[in-house]
């Protein structure tokens, strides 16, 4: 990451979140972006493809306290009154009430007298190098050789649709993906075969170059190699010079028991290869969950609504009721309400250490038409029963009948 970097780009805006938003409004922010953007769900859309880059720069930095905290101060200082000549206007310490200060004059540019004399922008990168990460000639080249060494690959982020069964009881998948890789026909050197990149002749296989500003040294990747530090004359035909291809590629993943819908899960090690032996990235699998035709979920208790005849709620009885890894029988008590919840133990979703329990929920059934006979016996029935099922809204309706 570049001075000019931190101080030309709003990562805030690029996530679209306040400057004193916190770690999870900056979390949340970056995931919404992330998912719609990208290049999974939009290919050959290379507006959406810069648009995700730049997301994703944005939350590298600032979902790191310390590069967070560099980068607001960075901005502080220079972001707003920085001008191309090396001043600042007004409000700086012996800016003399509003007129343009020269750094030159605290520091000691070309022909300044005083302590800070013979510093020029040297003196500034020594000042300023803990707060950019390095602004001399020595933090370029190791960033440089930190850029050419072996990279960590990519995350890659991908879905996959369960049943429910297979969400509760878990589940092996196959998982058909396309992601960057290192290209097999150059084996990520970019060159085509038989031929091999040289050495930068611009930035002399550092990577980077330096341009002045004013009092300021601005450390940039050098546009000729594309910050690699090497140029490729004829380059392979398979990855046009890259080094890198898009590459489909199934694996098997192991879905845990329990998985809820929505649920991210991390595999590591099973991203995008890295480079130049660098270890991959890691997976993260969105899972979706489809629904049940009988079974609901609470955490980890799966949910049943049974019905039931009236003689059966009167008068009790067994019933057999499905679960996920086979039948069990319920008793269900003489006298019992509609709507009351009968819990089996052990028998919901498998979880750490224990699993959930199965809630039934008993409904007693009426029918929509009745026989005459029948009839007649309900009839019966409700001569022979004196019982008030509701006598406090019975009790309710005669008191507001006396006002």
């Amino acid at each position: 990451m570049s001075t000019r970097d931190f101080i030309e780009k709003d990562y805030y805006a690029a996530l679209g979140v306040p400057k004193d938003a916190d770690a999870a409004a900056i979390k949340k922010a970056y995931r919404q972006l992330a998912r719609d953007l990208h290049p999974d769900k939009n290919p050959g859309n290379a507006d959406a493809e810069a648009r995700f880059k730049e997301v994703s720069e944005a939350y590298d930095v600032l979902s790191d306290p310390k590069r967070r905290s560099e980068y607001d101060e960075a901005r502080r200082l220079f972001g707003a009154g920085a001008r191309p000549g090396g001043g600042f206007s007004g409000g700086f310490p012996g800016g003399g009430g509003g007129q343009p200060f020269d750094l030159g004059d605290l520091f000691g540019g070309a022909g300044a007298t005083g302590p800070g004399a013979g510093r020029g922008a040297g003196g500034l990168g020594d000042l300023f190098g803990g707060l950019f990460g390095g602004g001399t000639a020595g933090g370029a080249r190791a960033r440089s050789q930190a850029a050419s060494g072996p990279a960590r690959g990519q995350d890659v982020e991908t879905e996959a649709t369960l049943s429910f069964d297979e969400a509760a009881l878990g589940v092996t998948v196959p998982l058909r993906m396309q992601s960057p890789g290192t290209c097999p026909t150059c084996s990520g050197s970019g060159a085509k075969p038989g031929t091999s990149p040289h050495t930068c002749p611009v930035c002399q296989g550092a990577g980077v170059t330096s341009r002045s500003q004013g009092a300021f040294a601005f450390s940039e990747p050098c546009r000729n190699c594309r910050g690699t530090g090497t140029v490729v004359d004829d380059p392979c035909p398979t990855c046009s010079g890259t080094g890198v291809t898009t590459q489909t590629r199934t694996i098997t993943v192991r879905i845990p028991a329990g998985v809820k819908d929505g649920q991210r899960i991390r595999l590591a090690g099973k991203g995008a290869p890295g480079r130049r032996g660098g270890p991959a990235g890691d997976l993260f699998v969105v899972v979706h969950v489809s629904e049940h035709p009988l079974f609901g979920r609470k955490g980890d208790d799966l949910t049943l609504t049974v019905p039931i005849t009236f003689a059966e709620a009167a008068l009790g009885t067994t019933i057999t009721v499905p679960t996920l890894d086979g039948n069990v029988s319920l008793k269900v008590p003489a006298g019992t309400a509609s709507g009351r919840t009968l819990r089996v133990r052990g028998r919901g979703v498998p979880a750490k250490g224990r699993s959930g329990d199965l809630l039934v929920t008993l409904e007693v059934a009426v029918p929509a038409r009745l026989t005459p006979a029948q009839r007649k016996v309900v009839e019966n029935l409700a001569e022979e029963i004196a019982e008030d099922p509701r006598p406090q809204i019975t009790a309710a309706v005669q008191a507001g009948g006396e006002r």
